[in-house]
């Protein structure tokens, strides 16, 4: 039966874009959409400014490959560690709330009841600026003024995240561990800043070293720092891990077995010791590391 003029101008549309798929991206056409993306970026990855109008220029390429990778982060990859968190107790006084406010320079804190394992809520600048602006007597409780956060689980996706927070048009969301406790926090700006990286404002403070040399070859870490500088800056063992970790404070909880106390040091096999200088009952904070002890040369026959 012969065919008819739509499905062979479909036959002919298939080749033409498997043609053009294999000029572009190569004969293999088992890699994902992704792959062949990712793989044409690399090729012009050196490439300091585009070759036509209308090309990709490097900051766009270097978007497109966040854009890539998106979907690969979850909640507990993004945004701001429990121990980087401000937020308020719920008994706490209006005026201490302006205070904090304007300290921390942030749009919405959230608030705890007890212990910050324990959000019950969020609370928005412009609520505690329009008391301010029209002169109205300040709430007896700031509770009145709270606002819901989003609940999500470490394993969120990224994407995910993204949809609920447009969907139920809330820019706040708290990440909970395995035991329901607070992880971390995430706003809406975290996602974006995946995508199109480190968007500072007026309010925003000057980055700091995670990673410090001290005199004698020592070094101070933030548990924050991550394997692959330290193993750039200080030693190439240093980024190997056996277990799936990316910092400083995993890699020491990981050789522990546990969270280390504060003052405890932990062996890594390379020699270095890892010492905990600040942490809590959840995690490392600082580090210092200390190199390996020199090996004494052999005394001669």
């Amino acid at each position: 039966m012969p065919e008819g003029p739509s499905s062979a101008g479909e036959r002919d549309s298939d080749s033409i874009w498997t043609g053009l798929k294999k000029a572009i991206f190569g004969g293999d056409q088992e890699e994902s959409l992704r792959e062949q993306l990712e793989e044409a970026i690399d090729r012009h990855e050196d490439d300091p400014a585009p070759d036509a109008a209308g090309d990709l220029s490097p900051l766009e390429r270097q978007m497109v490959r966040n854009l890539l990778h998106f979907g690969e982060r979850d909640a507990g990859d993004v945004g701001v560690p429990r121990a980087d968190i401000i937020a308020v107790e719920e008994a706490t006084p209006f005026d201490e709330l302006v205070r904090i406010f304007a300290e921390a320079g942030h749009s919405r804190l959230p608030v705890y009841r007890g212990k910050l394992d324990h959000i019950v809520g969020m609370i928005h600048v412009k609520d505690v600026f329009a008391i301010l602006a029209t002169g109205a007597a300040p709430p007896a409780a700031i509770t009145t003024l709270m606002r819901e956060p989003l609940f999500v689980p470490m394993s969120r996706g990224a994407l995910d995240l993204l949809a609920d927070m447009r969907g139920k048009r809330v820019h706040l969301a708290v990440v909970l561990d395995e035991y329901s406790g607070t992880e971390g926090l995430v706003t809406i700006e975290d996602l974006i800043e995946e995508i199109v990286g480190e968007i500072e404002d007026e309010h925003d403070e000057a980055p700091q070293a995670l990673i410090v040399p001290l005199p004698g070859g020592a070094w101070e870490a933030d548990a924050r720092a991550e394997l692959e500088d330290a193993a750039e800056l200080i030693d190439p063992r240093l980024g190997e891990a056996e277990e799936d970790v990316d910092t400083l404070g995993g890699l020491a909880a990981v050789l522990a077995g546990r969270v280390p106390e504060a003052g405890e040091c932990v062996d890594h096999p390379s020699g270095w010791k890892l010492e905990v200088t600040e942490a809590d009952e959840r995690r490392i904070n600082r580090l210092r590391l200390h190199p390996p002890m020199p090996v004494p040369e052999e005394e001669e026959a």
